[in-house]
């Protein structure tokens, strides 16, 4: 039986840290199981954080040395997080921290040198696994849907809540649907960091105390991102040029733009649900990421939604993209695709990442 221990590294856009999650995967029949998952996040430091959020603006020069040392940092995180858990590992997958998505330039940078990690660790590696998509004219996300597919056939709907919000959905003909939503965590949070001298808002506390402004409600409505039909994709760039600053111009309490903003996010989340809900293979939403515990953001999402809302176990709603890209890391490995045109509009299906080691 055909067996890889594998690592898969996860930093996503709101910046909560490296999710680094152990899994075997093996092979029945032609077909990849997963069993033991360990995982843990390990938050970034503060001199982390200012570097992420920094590194799009530096010198060329400075940008080849962040990606390099953080390379190095991950490789160091992975060899810890081996030691701690006395784990055998033949791979590492990493995603790496997404620093530029600009698909529309058939462009996108996932920073963290994987031949940084495979000379800390000595463990074969695999990274860069978005951009062969892009350079096929796809947008490079989402990728997860491919492992959800293969991984988790007995649900229909799945919902990511991260610092972005995304969907699949698997429809009772055989076809599938993904896309991102809507900004999410990361400009909750960029408030909570401005206004509230906090991280992240816990459980949507402050949101709760605040009232819906309509015209800040509008002025996120109007945003053409929202009325653009899938394929579709946000990074970063989307968050920090268009939907930030149009959160930052309404003159309003700083509790009524979270809550506004979280408002917002609910009504696109809940519509994408609506939308397919009815033709859907399965009859509830499999809710993954750090906003499940948005108990606020929560409540709006499930009010406004016609199926319900199913929260699996801890490890898997803060480690379910690390396990797939952990995944996608395999398919890679045995020259298999991993990246579906159907989903990213590329012109055809791809197998991407580099392989060090």
């Amino acid at each position: 039986m055909q067996q890889f221990n594998v690592i898969g590294l996860m930093s996503g856009t709101s910046l909560d840290g490296v999710d680094l999650c152990y899994v075997e995967f093996y092979d029945v029949n032609g077909r990849w199981k997963y069993k033991n998952c360990v995982a843990q996040t390990i938050e970034y430091n503060e001199i982390w954080k200012a570097r992420l959020r920094e590194v799009e603006h530096e010198s060329a020069l400075q940008f080849c040395k962040t990606h390099s040392q953080y390379g190095h940092y991950l490789g160091a995180l992975a060899n810890s997080f081996i030691q701690q858990n006395n784990l055998e590992v033949d791979l590492i997958s990493s995603h790496g921290h997404t620093i530029f998505h600009q698909p529309q330039h058939q462009l996108t940078t996932q920073i963290g040198d994987g031949a940084a990690i495979y000379a800390v660790t000595g463990i074969k590696t695999v990274t860069d696994l978005r951009c062969v998509d892009v350079a096929l004219g796809g947008e490079g996300a989402p990728l997860v849907p491919l492992g959800e597919r293969d991984l988790f056939e007995d649900y229909g709907m799945f919902l990511n809540l991260g610092g972005i919000a995304n969907i699949s959905v698997f429809h009772l003909d055989g076809t599938l649907f993904a896309y991102d939503i809507s900004p999410c965590n990361m400009p909750l949070n960029m408030q909570c960091e401005k206004y509230f001298n906090t991280a992240f808002d816990e459980a949507g506390k402050f949101a709760s105390q605040g009232k819906l402004n309509e015209s800040l409600l509008r002025a996120l409505q109007e945003i053409p991102y929202f009325s653009k039909k899938p394929p579709k994709s946000l990074g970063r760039e989307f968050i920090v040029q268009e939907y930030f600053p149009a959160i930052e111009n309404a003159s309003i309490a700083k509790e009524d733009r979270l809550y506004t903003t979280a408002y917002h996010i609910a009504n696109e989340v809940s519509n994408a649900i609506n939308k397919h809900a009815a033709s859907s293979r399965r009859g509830s939403v499999f809710v993954t990421g750090g906003g499940v515990y948005n108990h606020f953001l929560m409540g709006l999402i499930e009010s406004k939604c016609v199926i319900p809302l199913t929260l699996p176990s801890r490890v898997m709603i803060e480690f379910k993209e690390a396990l797939i890209f952990a995944y996608l890391g395999v398919l890679r490995m045995t020259n298999k695709e991993n990246a579906l045109a159907s989903v990213t509009n590329a012109k055809q299906n791809s197998m991407g990442g580099a392989l060090w080691g």
